[in-house]
C-alpha cells in the first residue's frame, strides 16, 4: 500500500474542516459525489474523513466490521448517547449487549406492544379531527413519543412529562459542536441527559420492586413494556444490565424508537399528500381488508402487500438516518484508494438509495418498484435504511410496526391535505423533517 495516494477531496479549513457544509447543505454528499465519484476526503467533526458511497461500499463496510472499522460519532452524539449505549458498544461487549436488547423486539414483544400501539393512535386520530387544522410534525413527534414511553418505560402520555421537555433538549444537541455552555445546544442537551438519566432510573428501579414482589399482579404489570423485559434478560454467563448501563440503554431506544420513526411517518403523509394516486390505490386495498371484516391485528398486518411497498419506498426516498459513522481500525485500501488508520468513514444512505443502476428514476415516488420482481439481492445492499451487519437497527421491526400500524388505521378512516403557502423543503439534521412542519387540515373520511 506504500504507493497507494488518498482519495480525492479537500480537508477545508483546520479543525472544522467541512463541518458546517455537511450540516447545513442537503446536498453535500451529492455535490461531492458529483465532483470526485463515490469515494472522496473531507475533514468533518474534527476529523479526516472518508464518503464510502453505493451497494459495494455498504457490503465491504458491514463485511469488515471490527476487522478494519470500529463504532464512531461525532463528539456531540459520542457525549449525549453514552459509553455504556450499544451505540458506543463494539466488539464482544456489543455482540452481548446486543444479544440481551433484543429481546424487547422478539416477535412476542413486538405483539404485545400492538395493542397499546393501536390505543394511542386512535387516540391521536381522535384528537387531530377535533383540532381539524394542525402542524402535524410537531403533533407526530407526540404521537410517537407517547407510544415509545408507554412501550419502552410504561409512562402513559409521556409527551406531557418533563420527559418529553428533557428528551427534545437531549435529541437537538446529538449532531452539534460540542461547546458545553448553557445556553448552546450542546450544553443544554448534556444537562437535559443528566436529568432524563434520573427519570429513568426512578422508572427502573419502580419496575424492579415490582419485579422482586414476584406476585402474579406484578408480574402482569410489568409483562408489556421494553424496561421489564430488559431487567429480566440475561446473557450466556447469566450477567444483567446494570443500572447504569440500562439507563443508557433506554435512552438510546427513546431515541431509535422515536426520532427516526417520527421522520419516516411525516415522510409518509407528505408523500402520499403529494400522490394522491398512491394514496388511493393504499385506501382501496384497506377498504378490501374492511370489507372482509378485518381488524387491525398481527395476522391483518401480513395482508397489506401494497402498503408494505409504499413504506419501504417512503424509507428510500426520504430515509430518516442520512448514513452512519465508523473510524478505521488499521491502514487497509479502497478501490485503489489508501484509507489511513484513525480517519472517519461515512457510509451515505441517501446516495445509495439514488443509485440509478438499481432503482429506474431515483427521483420518482414509486411503490410499485417494491412490488416488481426485480433482483432482490442486487437491492441487498442498496436499501439499507436501517444500517446493515451486525450494527442494522435492533429496532427496524418496531419500526416496521409502528408506521404499519398508523398508516392502515390512517387510510382506513381519514384524509388530509397540505394547506397552501407552507414550505415543504426538508430539513435533514437531525432526521428529515419539512421546513414548516407540515401544516394539514384532517378530517374523518365517513
Amino acid at each position: 500500500m506504500e504507493n497507494l495516494q488518498t482519495p480525492q477531496g479537500e480537508l477545508g479549513l483546520p479543525i472544522i474542516g467541512e463541518t458546517l457544509n455537511f450540516l447545513l447543505d442537503p446536498n453535500y454528499a451529492l455535490k461531492k459525489k458529483q465532483q470526485y465519484g463515490n469515494v472522496f476526503k473531507t475533514r468533518i467533526f474534527g476529523s479526516p474523513s472518508v464518503f464510502m458511497i453505493g451497494a459495494e461500499a455498504n457490503q465491504f463496510i458491514f463485511a469488515n466490521e471490527n476487522k478494519y472499522f470500529d463504532v464512531n460519532w461525532p463528539a456531540s452524539t459520542k457525549a449525549l448517547l453514552g459509553n455504556m449505549s450499544l451505540a458506543m458498544q463494539s466488539g464482544h461487549t456489543h455482540t452481548s449487549r446486543r444479544k440481551l436488547m433484543v429481546q424487547a423486539f422478539q416477535p412476542r414483544a413486538l405483539a404485545s406492544y400492538t395493542p397499546e400501539i393501536i390505543s394511542i393512535t386512535a387516540q391521536y386520530f381522535q384528537r387531530w379531527e377535533q383540532m381539524g387544522t394542525l402542524t402535524w410534525y410537531g403533533e407526530i413527534r407526540d404521537y410517537t413519543f407517547d407510544v415509545a414511553s408507554k412501550t419502552l418505560v410504561n409512562t402513559s402520555d409521556g409527551s406531557q412529562t418533563k420527559l418529553s421537555k428533557y428528551f427534545y433538549d437531549w435529541a437537538d444537541g446529538l449532531f452539534s459542536i460540542p461547546l458545553q455552555l448553557p445556553w448552546t445546544k450542546f450544553g443544554k442537551a448534556m444537562q437535559a441527559r443528566k436529568q432524563i438519566r434520573e427519570l429513568l432510573g426512578e422508572t427502573i428501579q419502580a419496575r424492579q420492586q415490582l419485579l422482586d414482589r414476584g406476585d402474579q399482579f406484578s408480574k402482569e404489570a410489568i409483562a408489556k413494556d421494553a424496561i421489564a423485559i430488559l431487567l429480566n434478560a440475561e446473557d450466556e454467563q447469566g450477567h444483567k444490565l446494570s443500572l447504569d448501563e440500562l439507563k443508557d440503554q433506554i435512552l438510546v431506544l427513546l431515541f431509535a424508537g422515536h426520532e427516526t420513526l417520527t421522520s419516516a411517518i411525516a415522510s409518509f403523509c407528505l408523500l402520499l399528500a403529494q400522490h394522491p394516486d398512491v394514496c388511493d390505490r393504499a385506501r382501496a386495498e384497506q377498504m378490501e381488508l374492511i370489507q372482509s371484516n378485518s381488524e387491525i391485528n398481527a395476522d391483518t398486518l401480513k395482508q397489506m402487500p401494497y402498503l408494505d411497498a409504499v413504506m419501504k419506498e417512503v424509507l428510500r426516498f426520504v430515509p430518516p438516518v442520512g448514513g452512519a459513522f465508523r473510524k478505521t481500525k488499521e491502514d487497509f485500501e479502497y478501490k485503489g484508494f489508501l484509507i489511513p488508520q484513525g480517519w472517519t468513514v461515512i457510509y451515505q444512505i441517501n446516495q445509495s438509495h439514488q443509485d440509478e443502476a438499481v432503482y429506474s428514476d431515483p427521483d420518482t415516488f414509486n411503490p410499485d418498484r417494491f412490488l416488481e420482481n426485480t433482483n432482490d439481492r442486487a437491492k441487498l445492499f442498496s436499501y439499507v435504511p436501517f444500517g446493515g451487519g451486525m450494527r442494522e437497527c435492533l429496532g427496524k421491526e418496531y419500526a416496521r410496526l409502528e408506521m404499519k400500524i398508523f398508516g392502515a388505521m390512517l387510510l382506513r378512516q381519514y384524509r388530509w391535505e397540505l394547506l397552501p403557502n407552507q414550505n415543504l423543503s426538508l430539513i435533514k439534521v437531525p432526521t428529515p423533517h419539512p421546513r414548516d412542519g407540515l401544516k394539514v387540515r384532517f378530517y374523518c373520511d365517513h
